[in-house]
């Protein structure tokens, strides 16, 4: 991988992970068009890291009137917030810990499984904006029923934040709250996936093959261009139906289907 696709990836993450068309799938569609072999998770897991990084920075406001909540050491509005945080949680952690390879192994990061992926994130996402349930707050029940939805998003080409958003909209929660709710989920999980991969010694020996600088600068572009986007795709999921997402998911999948059979 060349510095310029590193970085051209790196733009692709940053601006895809916070909108519902699924950051991972951009990435195996991105690698396949640049003639990139695919060399693990060394990648994915760095331009990950910067989209986390980037949202802690977005976020900073919300995070620290949270940790301060948290830190009064009694029952409120912030720790209850936290609490379905966690619970969100379960779902991802049990899948990364005990299944995730297996859903790898079944399912692979070809195009096609992409493409029927985006599809399927297409129809939730369109589905999200027909139904209009009762709106109400997001429930401790919701944020688990919202962490199994995002756990199922492992697979590439399912939107993590397509899942999760539609999945909190078909619930009846508000689109402001379960935007925040969506971003704020994940960074645990991405953080702790990251946290394996350097213990296990994976992520080393996979990034000697990819090079420290391509790895460099695909985390500089996904960091900075995922720093500029997000308030602004936050406020595009919150203001903006999702079936303008779901006609582009829906164009994209067809699309890979099709390329994967060229």
């Amino acid at each position: 991988m060349s510095t310029l696709e590193a970085i051209v990836l790196g733009l692709v993450q940053g601006l895809t992970e916070f909108l519902p068309v699924s950051s991972s799938g951009h990435l195996v569609i991105g690698k396949e068009l640049l003639g990139i072999d695919s060399s693990g998770v060394a990648f994915e897991v760095v331009v990950h890291a910067a989209t986390v990084l980037s949202t802690l920075v977005a976020f900073r406001k919300d995070i620290l009137e949270l940790l301060s909540g948290v830190l009064k050491f009694k029952m409120n509005g912030q720790t209850i917030y936290v609490f379905k945080i966690l619970i969100s949680m379960v779902p991802v952690f049990i899948v990364g810990m005990f299944l995730k390879d297996h859903v790898e192994a079944l399912f692979g990061d070809g195009t096609i499984v992409v493409g029927i992926a985006l599809l399927v994130t297409s129809f939730l996402l369109y589905l999200s904006g027909v139904l209009k349930p009762k709106e109400k707050g997001i429930t401790f029940r919701n944020a688990l029923i919202i962490g199994v939805a995002q756990s199922v998003a492992v697979i590439p080409g399912l939107s993590r934040s397509g899942a999760t958003i539609s999945t909190g909209l078909l619930l009846g929660a508000r689109r402001e709250d379960i935007a925040k709710f969506s971003f704020l989920m994940v960074l645990v999980p991405i953080l702790g996936e990251a946290f394996l991969e350097l213990v296990s010694g994976g992520f080393a020996s996979e990034s000697t093959g990819i090079g420290v600088l391509p790895l460099a600068a695909g985390f500089l572009a996904a960091f900075t261009s995922g720093l500029f986007a997000c308030k602004a795709m936050i406020a595009l999921v919150k203001k903006t139906k999702l079936k303008g997402f779901a006609l582009y998911c829906a164009i994209l999948g067809v699309i890979a289907i099709i390329y994967s059979y060229v």
